[in-house]
Formats: C-alpha cells, structure tokens, sequence
C-alpha cells in the first residue's frame, strides 16, 4: 500500500485535514451540559464502571454535521452515541457514532475521487469513479449493525488499556451501495488470492504511526452481503462516517468497515500490517466465532464477527417505580448476523424469565427491539435484567470473559430499580 500512502500525503498538502484547525473549530462550540445531567444519570450509560481518569475526561461535544456525542478523543476523534438515541431499530446519522484510527482525516471532494481495485492476485487493475460505481453495478440495501470491536471496553474490571468505550459505539443503519463481489469481478480473481486488502483516506500525523489498512477473508469479500456503501439511511454518508464510500460487513466487528475508502487489492499472502498481525486479536478459542484461517497466529486470531448481547435502553440504575405502575423494559438486541430468537427479562435478579415481546425484523444483521412490562406489586428493589439468544443458539453470558484487549463485553446487564 506505498502508493495509497503517497496519495494521502499528497492529500494532506491538498485538502483540509482534520487536526489542529478542527479541533479549533470545535472549541467554539463550548462544552455542553454536564453529561450525567444531559443523559439522565451516569448509570444509564455504564458510566460508573468506568474508569475515573476516563469518565472526567468526557463530555458532550458536537462535531460538525453531529449532535452532540461523548467526546471520548479529539484526535483522532471519537465520539460514542448518548443511549437516547439508541432507543429505535435505526440510528440516526447526526448521531452516529464516530471511530477513527488515524487524525490526518481529508476533506474528499466526490468529484475528484476514484477507487482503484486491483492487487497481485487480480487479472487487472481498474479505477472507479462514484458515477461509475453507481452506473455499473445493481445497487443493493442492507440493514446492519457497525460495532466498534471495544464497545463497553471501560466497563470491563480489571480494567484494560485502550479507550474507554462505554455502550454506545455502535449504530444501526440501512446501508446502500454496490456489491464488492461484483466490483472483484470485474478484476478478476486468480486461482492463488487468499484475502482482500482495503485502504481508506485517513493517514499519520506521524510518519512512523502504521497505516490503517484491513484485510478480510477472501470468502467473506465475495459475500453477497458485503458492499461498498456510498448511503446511510438514504443520505449519502457524512464525512465523519467514512464519505464518499465505505466498506460494510455484516455481522464482522467495525474494525473491517474501512471508512473513505481509496484502495482495494486481492493479495495471495495474509497481510501483514500491524493493524492485522498486532492489533484487533484475541486469545485463541475464547470464543465461539468464526475463525480468519489464514490470520490465526500460535497464541492469538483476529476478531471476526460480533457476539450476541443486548442493551436496555428504558431505564436507569436506581430509577424510581410507583407501587402498581408497570416496570417497562425496552431495549435492542443483536449478534453476528443468524438473527435474534429472543429476549428474556427478570426483575428478581435472575431467579425467574419471561419471554419479552419483538420487534419488526429489519433483517438478521439489524438491531431487533424488544419490550417487556408487569406492574410492580411490592416495594423494594427489583433487579432488572435482559439476556439475548440468537438463531445460532448463543447466549449472553453471566460473567465477563476477560481478556486483554477488551473485546466482546456482553454481560448480561443488571440493573437496579427502586418501587416505592
């Protein structure tokens, strides 16, 4: 990928990079309300568990074409979505949350810009402009979850190094776009490719900083669900969620959905950057997802898809309940694309389950609703509780499994409610 990265130098001395001169056009904007106040109490968000360096860090701040999400790093910037606007199938675009890798992050002009596809393993090289993509290929739409592979990291304890993601850095959208399948085609594949490497416009500050650059397993590049997406939820995508195009894998952790996509190679070697061979891996066998064949290492493999896990989003730890009024459990379910078979609630800490009742099915890659509700007819505390399974018959688990990067927190969550 040398020539993709001189092409973002290049783009760094052309085009307005998001750094120093945006940072200063956020501080503008000002803080906004404390953010336990805003959201409705730090429990609602996880945030207790958090640690302290990392909660007093973090505040409501508004990016441009955002509302305002937590600030959890300017640069490169990271922003998690406050739980009010996870409380629907879809997330919003302004309040989608944002991960980055790199700060050097260009201003791309769709005009100018075109996608290259080729690699050692192709037939040819082709380049591709957004009318192109859009004139040459069936569109296609896809409901589907984008999950930072460290989503609800800083609830984990012991404590691990890396941001402090609380519940929010995920989002559900419908995404529109071309099959990458029918774009590799048109490359052809020889018989010896094994992955497909991808490249997007954000770059180092720092020269010695790796280029964020993924790869995915050859049968997974060629699914029909994977795209290159150039719309969310009927807009076209905002600059801080990867414009003009993006890569959407369903059902595989954020990590792969390389965003402003400007280089895609069919390799017949695994790659090995560091975002690949060091980054974004986990103890070999501590979990039940599928394996990257020809990524996996002695002692570590790389994440692949997501875990199944829920979010209750229609109460607060320590909420107050009148005695005779309903306990209202609401929430979203997900998992790594076989789809949710259901959701059950406890609000005696887990001595008894009911079924909750579902959503619509936008799909077995999409967030899934539930709701659950039963008058509370004694005073006290209940402990509230919601646990996911999925078609592929997982469950969310009791206890954390730990490991060192902090991935695939899906802990049942536990929360308590006060009926007076």
């Amino acid at each position: 990928m040398k020539d993709s990265l001189a092409r973002k130098r290049e783009l760094r001395r052309r085009l307005l990079v998001l750094g120093a001169a945006q940072a200063s056009g956020l501080a503008l904007l000002g803080p906004r309300r404390a953010l336990a106040a805003a959201v409705g109490g730090t429990a609602e968000l996880g945030l207790a568990e958090i640690p302290d360096g990392a909660l007093a860090s973090q505040h409501l701040y508004a990016l441009p074409g955002k509302l305002p999400l937590i600030k959890k790093t300017y640069r490169p910037p990271n922003f998690e979505t406050p739980i009010e606007y996870l409380r629907t199938p879809i997330t919003r675009n302004d309040a989608f949350f944002v991960r980055w890798h790199l700060a050097g992050i260009p201003q791309v002009d769709v005009k100018d810009w075109v996608l290259p596809v080729g690699g050692e393993s192709a037939e040819r090289e082709r380049r591709f402009t957004m009318a192109q993509l859009r004139k040459e290929f069936q569109p296609e739409e896809i409901t589907a979850v984008c999950l930072c592979s460290g989503n609800r990291r800083g609830l984990f304890e012991p404590h691990v190094p890396g941001i402090e993601w609380g519940v929010g850095a995920m989002g559900n959208a419908v995404w529109k776009g071309v099959r990458l399948k029918d774009v590799l085609a048109t490359v052809g594949i020889k018989a010896d490719a094994l992955e497909v490497v991808f490249d997007g416009a954000d770059h180092p500050v720092i020269d010695r900083t790796p280029d964020f650059v993924k790869s995915l397993p050859l049968e997974i590049a060629l699914d029909k669900n994977t795209l290159i997406a150039f719309e969310m939820n009927g807009k076209p995508l905002p600059h801080m969620n990867g414009f003009p195009a993006r890569l959407v894998v369903p059902g595989w952790t954020g990590t792969y959905w390389i965003k402003a996509l400007v280089g895609i190679k069919v390799v017949s070697k695994p790659e090995g950057n560091f975002w690949m061979s060091t980054a974004y891996r986990l103890p070999r066998g501590k979990f039940r997802t599928p394996s990257f064949a020809s990524q996996v290492g002695q002692a570590n493999e790389p994440i692949t898809t997501m875990v199944v896990n829920s979010l209750i989003t229609s109460l607060s730890s320590g909420q107050k309940v009148r005695r005779g009024k309903a306990i209202v459990v609401k929430g979203l379910a997900w998992d790594g694309g076989s789809g949710i078979a259901k959701v059950e609630v406890s609000i005696d800490g887990g001595v008894t389950w009911q079924e909750a009742a579902l959503g619509k099915e936008l799909g077995r890659f999409s967030f899934r609703d539930f709701s659950w509700s039963a008058p509370a007819m004694q005073t006290g505390t209940r402990l509230v509780m919601a646990r996911a399974t999925s078609r592929a018959g997982e469950t969310q688990v009791e206890q954390l499994i730990h490991n060192p990067a902090g991935y695939h927190h899906n802990v049942i969550q536990r929360i308590p409610v006060e009926v007076v």
